[in-house]
């Protein structure tokens, strides 16, 4: 009659909302923070190697140096989005130390995050919905970026991050969503109303949560599909740099032919991983 169990139904459907959200957004956080990790390792190590090795040989063909001048050009835009990230973090930082309060950028955008996850996400999503990279916003905008973070909102353009984002701060504030109660309201039909509403305000709160999960999980799955992507390519560089460098002589002249397609597939790598560098996440 009072509504309670609408009451309790609703607030235990936020609270697991909120907690699947919370899960949701870390395992977007790792996945995306893997991918980062082994596309600098490769392009700052792996690649550099196949290179050094190509160029080692006598007589190779000029079309493997352009492959490798176009890596180069997708590493400098990668390289360009991890060095602006650092430098306006670093600034930040710097002036929020001063007290001038611009450190709200290392501190609101990454809060969640930490620099080299802050690194990840521009990286994998490129974007904040404003159309600025997350982890370089400042004083207003950063605490804008990290609550549609938190939401989600940052990783899709044009998502609804900022309002799930507000439910779920709204959920961990001072906002409750106890129940009515006699004593304080003085009647029986006003608590039924109160608890009532407060029901369908909490079930308002978790819509935009549950499709923020929703992005996020179709996120990991997109990251999970170019991770696996990059590893396979990855570890076929290996593979074949290994066996080139034990087996195959120092002028390509006289490479067998087994060897030239190795070659030739090592270097098809390198292009490949080319157009993954900087692939982003729609």
């Amino acid at each position: 009659m009072l509504n309670r169990e609408l009451v309790e139904s609703a607030r235990s459907k936020l609270t697991e909302a909120v907690a699947l959200h919370g899960a949701q957004a870390y395992q977007v956080t790792k996945l995306s923070t893997k991918l980062y990790a082994l596309r600098r390792d490769s392009s700052q190590g792996l690649i550099a190697e196949v290179e050094t090795y190509v160029n080692s040989l006598t007589a190779t063909p000029k079309e493997y140096s352009r492959a490798f001048a176009e890596y180069k050009v997708e590493l400098r835009t990668f390289d360009g989005v991890v060095n602006d990230v650092d430098a306006k973090l670093h600034d930040a930082t710097v002036k929020g130390s001063a007290g001038t309060g611009a450190g709200v950028a290392a501190g609101a955008a990454t809060a969640l995050l930490g620099p080299t996850a802050a690194m990840a996400i521009a990286t994998t999503f490129g974007t904040a919905s404003t159309g600025t990279a997350i982890a370089t916003l400042s004083g207003a905008a950063a605490t804008n970026a990290a609550l549609a973070w938190l939401g989600g909102g940052a990783l899709i353009a044009g998502g609804g991050g900022m309002s799930a984002g507000g439910a779920l701060l709204a959920f961990a504030g001072p906002v409750g969503w106890g129940l009515a109660g006699l004593a304080a309201a003085g009647g029986a039909a006003y608590v039924a109303q109160a608890n009532k509403k407060t029901a369908e305000e909490a079930n308002e709160k978790r819509l935009p949560i549950e499709a923020e999960i929703r992005s996020l999980k179709h996120a990991a799955i997109e990251i999970t599909k170019l991770l696996d992507l990059t590893t396979q390519h990855t570890d076929g560089m290996k593979s074949l740099l290994k066996s080139l460098k034990h087996d195959a002589p120092g002028d390509y002249r006289k490479f067998s032919s087994q060897q030239k397609s190795q070659i030739g597939a090592l270097v098809n790598h390198v292009q490949t991983l080319s157009h993954l560098l900087n692939k982003k996440i729609s």
